[in-house]
């Protein structure tokens, strides 16, 4: 893994963690994230910023680490930013509860593992 490789991980990571905050601040509930903009505004917004960020990354790393769906990460990203009337409270919900949990410890565990800070690429 290059460096730049970990400097886009270490803020997807980052935006995972502030979702996980928003989780924690607004009670970590479905029935609150239909009702409260401000809830959905803020996971929206790291979901756009993960599916941004997704784009940085090399590819190689995307294709050593396919275990991870890149192209379903940028595909919400797109949605969120440009139809996010059409965002589906269902996919929303598994999105911020599951899914980015894993993405977080997947990047962290890609980093743990193939990072070398002496790497100079």
């Amino acid at each position: 893994m290059n460096k730049r490789d970990k400097f886009v991980f270490d803020h997807i990571i980052r935006y995972c963690n502030e979702i996980n905050d928003a989780n924690d601040q607004f009670g970590n509930s479905y029935d609150i994230l239909k009702i409260n903009s401000v809830y959905k505004n803020a996971v929206s917004m790291c979901i756009i910023q993960i599916g941004e960020l997704v784009n940085h990354l090399s590819d190689e790393l995307k294709i050593q680490f396919n275990e991870i769906p890149w192209h379903d990460i940028k595909r919400m990203r797109n949605i969120a930013a440009h139809q996010y009337h059409k965002l589906d409270f269902n996919i929303l919900w598994e999105t911020i509860t599951v899914d980015i949990p894993n993405l977080k410890n997947y990047c962290e565990y890609i980093i743990n593992n193939n990072y070398n800070s002496e790497q100079l690429s």
